[in-house]
């Protein structure tokens, strides 16, 4: 008979981007050399007293971040099994499902027909961007414009993601949020992004600076707001 769970809920804490080291197919990726945790730690003096006493610096050789005798948490270190690197990817991976097809990135931008679809479909008057970029560089690069035109900011990363944008007193977050559930409903099929995410920001330029009202609609969410609905691909 197996053994009946002394739990009857798990509490999973995820600290996004914060690997140990590269997988065997990094360079696939653009990912060769990666290894956050471990550059951070050799490149400064980092106190992780908790971290350290759960068992971090057991997992593998650290710089300044010598292992514990006997650590008080389970640790180790594992690699994706599904065909994606991004956060959707990874945090499905964790509940059980894997993927073989990976999400579509876009390094070089959104192809025409998707962002005149967007133009034509959201009726914003135009766009800035269409790049992999920094969300915080964006806005100090293009912020300024935006305010002046009304054209909210799309851009992407290395991730499978489509964000927009825009300053609160331009476009106000309402507003935003419809706009990214056509553009939601606009990537579907070959062009469906893990996640369609509104970006706002307040501020003036030069000291422009992303709110708390970040809101990201997931692979498979339906056109609603606050809806992060998820299904797993078949």
């Amino acid at each position: 008979m197996p053994k009946k769970s002394t739990f009857g809920r798990v509490t999973l804490i995820v600290l996004d981007s914060a690997g140990m080291g590269e997988m065997p197919d990094a360079a696939e990726w653009g990912d060769a050399g990666s290894d956050t945790i471990g550059h951070i730690l050799a490149s400064r003096e980092v106190h992780l007293p908790n971290l350290r006493q759960l068992g971090l610096g057991n997992i593998r050789p650290l710089k300044n971040l010598p292992p514990v005798e006997n650590p008080s948490g389970s640790f180790g270190r594992c690699a994706l099994r599904s065909n994606g690197k991004d956060t959707t990817t990874g945090h499905w991976e964790m509940a059980g499902i894997i993927m073989e097809r990976a999400f579509p990135t876009y390094p070089e931008g959104f192809p025409p027909e998707i962002i005149d679809r967007f133009v034509k479909e959201t009726g914003v008057p135009g766009i800035l961007g269409n790049v992999p970029a920094s969300g915080t560089e964006i806005i100090k690069e293009l912020g300024e414009e935006h305010v002046r035109t009304g054209k909210p900011i799309v851009y992407t990363s290395a991730d499978s993601v489509f964000q927009i944008a825009a300053h609160e007193e331009v476009i106000p977050v309402p507003r935003l949020y419809q706009i990214c559930e056509t553009a939601r409903n606009i990537l579907r099929g070959e062009d469906e992004v893990g996640r369609v995410i509104a970006r706002p920001f307040v501020g003036k330029p030069g000291s422009f600076n992303r709110t708390e009202n970040r809101h990201d609609y997931a692979y498979g969410s339906h056109a609603r707001p606050h809806c992060e609905e998820q299904r797993p691909v078949n």
